[in-house]
């Protein structure tokens, strides 16, 4: 088996992993999911042997025991050519080469190269993986995205400062018209993609060797267990689970 791999970029986190046992779990992005050819995959019990296509806020399960996953934002230029292939369906399956190796992730590069048939097939360019920028309009909320944007690339801008009233007032909105604006803009409320912004930080400081408590207190959750719950709720496993998978 390949060594594991996560990687956080804008608009996508990457995974390659082993033992990946999620419960029901929702998440705000869109997914894709592509099985090794000797893998065991199962979607809500249901056996796949191609690569699929989750729909973002659709309830599902994954068990697999080797594979790539993507989590993409859906207002990302990757995220709209996914919904348009998706079409408005929950779910759909896709053929593409399987594969039965890959090069060691070591870089971008080694990414582009694995990845380069899932793309292909999707008939999507590959340099829009490491290039996946927010497809929002108006520049108020892109201001905004810019912002928690440098949360991958620094540590995180604490949340007490991401208070809507806030962040409303540095745009010189109304609290009600920034709140109304930005669902209209990204197709969520701003708590909810705050959330996830927020677990990206913790996960991107987990990946940096912080203990749940250290990684907790950066994104801004009350405590380790605050953490632990919402990752189980928004990716089906717990953190411990999480570091046991990807140190195999």
């Amino acid at each position: 088996m390949n060594k594991p791999t996560v990687w956080i970029q804008t608009g996508i986190v990457i995974i390659y992993g082993a033992s990946l046992d999620a419960a029901l779990h929702t998440h705000q992005a869109i997914q894709v999911i592509w099985p090794k050819s000797d893998s065991l995959c199962l979607i809500n019990g249901n056996n796949i042997t191609q690569p699929v296509i989750i729909n973002s806020k659709i309830p599902h399960q994954l068990k697999m025991t080797e594979g790539w996953v993507l989590l993409i934002e859906p207002k990302s230029h990757l995220g709209e050519a996914l919904y348009l292939i998706l079409q408005t369906q929950d779910y759909k399956v896709f053929e593409v080469p399987y594969f039965t190796s890959c090069h060691e992730n070591k870089s971008e590069n080694d990414l582009k190269i694995n990845l380069k048939p899932l793309f292909k097939n999707l008939n999507l360019p590959i340099r829009v993986l490491f290039n996946n920028h927010s497809t929002v309009i108006d520049k108020r909320i892109q201001q905004i995205i810019s912002q928690l944007d440098e949360c991958l690339k620094n540590d995180c801008i604490k949340p007490a400062t991401w208070r809507a009233s806030e962040v409303a007032d540095q745009l010189a909105l109304s609290q009600s018209r920034f709140l109304h604006l930005f669902s209209q803009e990204l197709g969520i409320s701003w708590r909810p993609y705050l959330l996830w912004r927020r677990m990206m930080c913790a996960i991107t400081a987990i990946l940096k060797k912080s203990s749940a408590t250290e990684a907790a207190y950066k994104a801004g959750f009350s405590d380790s267990a605050h953490l632990s719950r919402t990752f189980k709720n928004m990716f089906g496993m717990t953190i411990k689970q999480a570091r046991i998978i990807f140190k195999r």
